[in-house]
């Protein structure tokens, strides 16, 4: 089509020069056409034919991009960040205390395994993005303690226990931190340094990039009201000062061995949702506590004792692995799902052999009515 043009566009030309020479006859008969003008016409008809190839090659662009289909619109992209949370870790012992059948006589009867405390939940574990415990103790060699009914520590290789059951980072907000005072509160942070695993406590703020989200971690005493608010405030402006896209507040609150919570728990959890936190979760009452949804949020009130080397023989070993899974579209938080796994801290009934195990049938099922008794909000479909 497109010669076919050209030799037509030629032809027009030809025509249009014959008609200037009839004319130029006409009026100037004995000169004809001089060798400029024959130049000149030649030029014309080159630029016409440029300019129609210029055309048709405009025409044959436009005609491929209606014929070609139009790009599909990018997906939008998901994801989703599962994190399971357990709660009271004491690995060590309290050497007021019998040494036989302790955590540390444990271990050693073990032959210093230390996945032998985890290995009934690694999996679960393992297969999360990340895992929170509340480390209930110290590491140190420290021989100075408070002057107080219990004071807990572990050898510094203990944090190997935390590696070998897939526990990536730790609260350090207790009232068990500083058992052996300053000293043994710093050979506690050396100790977890030198293993990389992070904490997080009072002013030490945790940022962790887990799967392109960034995760903020805080751990708060929750003792009074007011004091942990203004902890509370100042630990979520620091996170939103830093772009944090999800925000977890820890807190070391409540009284022990009572399975409800009481209104100070409720209003600091709630506060704390209210000022930009995605998750809150509890500890301290060394029992299981209930679980609240609050505007869209979960608060886990108290998350039990787990791998707990304080009390050889329980009288409750009720525990559980809390996970947290947070669906996200493009970076924005859509939606959060919660899956409670009950556990016992002990694998046999008669005493602590400091190894959680999760529970099927009955128990499972006392366990999650244990929990929902004390819950507000909660609709869980196991």
């Amino acid at each position: 089509m497109k010669k076919e043009l050209q030799k037509n566009k030629i032809l027009l030309a030809l025509l249009g020069s014959l008609s200037l020479a009839v004319s130029s006859c006409g009026q100037e008969k004995e000169e004809g056409l001089m060798p400029s003008q024959d130049v000149s016409i030649e030029k014309d008809i080159d630029l016409d034919i440029r300019n129609e190839n210029n055309i048709l090659e405009k025409q044959e662009k436009i005609q491929k991009e209606k014929v070609m289909p139009k790009k599909e619109l990018e997906k939008p992209i998901k994801k989703e960040i599962t994190i399971s949370a357990v709660g009271d870790c004491t690995l060590g012992r309290d050497d007021n205390y019998d040494y036989v059948n302790s955590l540390p006589d444990v271990l050693k009867q073990n032959e210093h395994d230390y996945s032998y405390f985890f290995r009934g939940v690694k999996d679960v574990l393992e297969s999360d993005d990340l895992t929170i415990a509340n480390l209930e103790g110290t590491f140190t060699t420290y021989e100075q303690k408070r002057d107080k009914k219990f004071t807990f520590k572990g050898d510094l290789d203990y944090p190997n226990i935390l590696l070998a059951g897939s526990v990536e980072a730790v609260n350090l907000a207790n009232n068990h931190t500083y058992d052996y005072g300053e000293r043994g509160y710093l050979d506690t942070l050396k100790a977890l340094d030198e293993y990389n695993i992070p904490y997080f406590g009072y002013d030490n703020y945790l940022i962790k990039d887990v799967e392109g989200i960034n995760i903020g971690m805080a751990g708060v005493l929750g003792w009074t009201e007011e004091e942990a608010k203004q902890e509370t405030e100042k630990a979520i402006n620091y996170f939103k000062d830093n772009n944090v896209d999800l925000i977890i507040m820890t807190y070391h609150w409540g009284i022990e061995r009572e399975d409800k919570q009481n209104s100070t728990q409720e209003n600091i959890a709630r506060y704390a949702i209210s000022q930009g936190a995605d998750l809150v979760l509890g500890h301290h009452p060394h029992v299981l506590q209930g679980i609240e949804c609050y505007e869209g949020k979960y608060i886990v009130y108290s998350l039990g004792n787990f791998v707990f080397g304080g009390n050889k023989n329980p009288s409750d070993k009720d525990t559980m692995i809390c996970q947290i899974t947070f669906s996200y579209e493009n970076a924005n938080l859509k939606d959060t799902f919660i899956n409670i796994i009950p556990c016992s801290l002990s694998s046999v009934q008669d005493k602590n052999d400091y190894q959680p195990t999760i529970l099927e049938g009955k128990e499972k099922e006392r366990v999650l009515n244990k929990i929902f008794k004390s819950s507000t909000n909660l609709e869980y479909i196991d």
